[in-house]
């Protein structure tokens, strides 16, 4: 059964004659991981992050930009899922973390995610719906486990790219992407997470950069190039925080970990605390990409979960 829905769904052709495809794994062994740092998913991937870095540089949060249709859209598409977890309270249950109602959210996101993204997409392309659709449930978190990592971050930064891909989002739209769209996001996952009683997937605890993120200290640290006053050393300053964090990504996600976590910052956030040792914010840009690779990118446990189809696809990258 679930063979001829893959074939159905597999064909659909839009007005320009591509031929979208339901994305899949392909990724299911360790040997297998060279044929994704060769695919051309991964230069995509690789080459949308680092745009979008390059992009912010220097720029707030609270800076002027446009706001496409487009983005305007994906706002409302994330306020539907911010609705929806108000609509489903947690459940009594014994056990206090992976609170079991997330699944009654995410099978509502299961059923609406292709209309959802109908609604982003332009008409023409609207056969793309389908394997875009496949990132946006993947970035949320995983149902079975009631987890969440830098993996599903990583669907929702595919999303996006795949949206980019067929023309909805364009190069007008980096700043509004990152701290519009993405900032959007990261509050609802954040909600998801504190409503839920999420649990990190495959969390490194304190030896980990974060819990659940990545992206945004990568794009905040971009941000604080060549800042006048701010420096790598004062992020683990409360007043710091709680004074500059509307303005700056980075900051925000720290005083998010400030409020989740109770001890010494150096304890129970090692990785940020080295971080803040570091005395220019282009070092930690730089070094934070290649934790990023190391850490997420090129981990077989993060990657064995990223599907591939016609937008990302496995085939080698085009020299």
């Amino acid at each position: 059964m679930a063979e001829t829905g893959q074939q159905a769904a597999s064909s659909p052709e839009d007005e320009a004659g591509s031929t979208f495809i339901i994305p899949k794994k392909e990724i299911s062994m360790v040997p297998d991981m060279g044929k994704w740092k060769r695919s051309q998913a991964y230069a995509d991937y690789m080459g949308f992050i680092l745009t979008l870095n390059e992009g912010v540089k220097g720029k707030k949060l609270t800076c002027e930009y446009p706001v496409s249709e487009t983005v305007e859209k994906l706002l409302e598409l994330l306020d539907t899922l911010d609705r929806w977890i108000n609509e489903t309270p947690p459940v009594d249950q014994p056990s206090r973390f992976g609170n079991k109602a997330y699944r009654t959210w995410f099978s509502k996101l299961e059923q609406e995610a292709e209309a959802l993204v109908s609604t982003v997409i332009p008409a023409e392309r609207a056969a793309a719906a389908p394997e875009i659709a496949v990132y946006l449930k993947e970035s949320v978190g995983n149902s079975t486990r009631i987890d969440y990592g830098t993996g599903h971050e990583a669907a929702f930064a595919a999303f996006l790219c795949c949206l980019c891909k067929v023309g909805a989002l364009r190069i007008s739209d980096q700043l509004a992407i990152v701290f519009k769209v993405f900032n959007r996001y990261l509050q609802v996952m954040r909600k998801l997470q504190r409503t839920y009683r999420m649990e990190p997937a495959g969390s490194q605890g304190v030896w980990g950069l974060d819990d659940f993120q990545f992206l945004p200290f990568i794009w905040g640290s971009s941000q604080l190039l060549d800042h006048p006053t701010l420096e790598p050393r004062h992020f683990i300053e409360e007043s710091v925080v709680n004074e500059y964090h509307q303005d700056y990504m980075f900051l925000d996600c720290i005083k998010f970990i400030n409020e989740m976590k109770t001890g010494p910052f150096a304890e129970h956030s090692n990785q940020l605390w080295n971080i803040s040792a570091v005395p220019s914010w282009s070092k930690v840009n730089q070094g934070l990409i290649r934790m990023y690779k190391a850490e997420c990118l090129e981990k077989f446990p993060v990657i064995q979960h990223f599907k591939f189809g016609s937008l990302l696809s496995i085939q080698p990258a085009k020299p």
